[in-house]
């Protein structure tokens, strides 16, 4: 049974337990198979298809697309996905552990409760929902969290990361403007240089968080642990953050 992460999915009145989103069309070999046969530079359009419960795991998938698919509760533990579209994908309580995200365009991803440690998603879009999942010393250095505030067609797009575990997660250079990371865990991650405006970090914990060079302005730190962040002298606008007097600093 699917829980946590589900508050998007049933405002779109969607039925996660439907088996469109908790069985598969084709197995393992039937995928290996089809991606084998494709033709010199072509990909495997998996749009839309139901990939739910599969164990994927080492798998290349750099030849696929899987924009709007199902792959929920599946093993995607050290997969290759860089630069693959996973735009409005469902990966609930998926395992990705270790695998290469890098450069991947993930515009309403559903990551909820899934395990990301060690992922890197080096470069990638990063509009995704990673509630109450677990991404610890996962990599984002570089990547675009933030809100797209252009196209707001489905509301708020940006990285969101409520309640999600993020200890030792590196976000150097990151964009990360208007992120949602309320009661996350990033303790020990490196946000250094990363642009943090308006981010809403209401009672997250960056206890020892590398912070050299990370733009505050104007993000919310109402009930966060910051009192001992690494490289805070080093923070940019540090003083202009939202309820900094509320913060937790012992």
């Amino acid at each position: 049974m699917m829980t946590g992460a589900t508050q998007a999915q049933n405002m779109m009145g969607l039925d996660v337990t439907s088996d469109a989103f908790t069985k598969s069309m084709m197995t393992r070999s039937e995928l290996e198979a089809a991606i084998a046969k494709l033709p010199a530079g072509e990909v495997l359009d998996l749009t839309g298809k139901s990939l739910n419960g599969l164990d994927l795991s080492g798998m290349d998938l750099r030849r696929t697309k899987l924009q709007a698919a199902r792959i929920n509760d599946a093993n995607l533990s050290n997969t290759n996905l860089e630069g693959v579209v996973l735009d409005q994908a469902w990966a609930l309580k998926s395992n990705f552990t270790g695998a290469n995200l890098k450069n991947s365009s993930l515009f309403a991803t559903q990551f909820g409760g899934g395990k990301l440690d060690g992922a890197d998603f080096t470069g990638a879009h990063v509009a995704a929902d990673f509630t109450n999942a677990s991404a610890t010393k996962a990599k984002f250095d570089g990547a675009d969290l933030s809100a797209d505030e252009k196209n707001q067609s489905m509301g708020l797009m940006r990285g969101a990361f409520k309640g999600a575990k993020l200890d030792g997660a590196s976000f150097k250079g990151a964009n990360m403007q208007r992120v949602f990371m309320e009661f996350a865990s990033l303790r020990g991650a490196d946000l250094s240089g990363a642009n943090l405006r308006k981010g809403e970090f209401a009672a997250a914990d960056l206890t020892d968080a590398n912070v050299a060079g990370a733009n505050f302005d104007g993000a919310d730190l109402n009930s966060a642990r910051i009192g001992k962040m690494k490289g805070e002298d080093q923070a940019l606008n540090l003083d202009k953050a939202k309820n900094r007097e509320r913060a937790v600093v012992n």
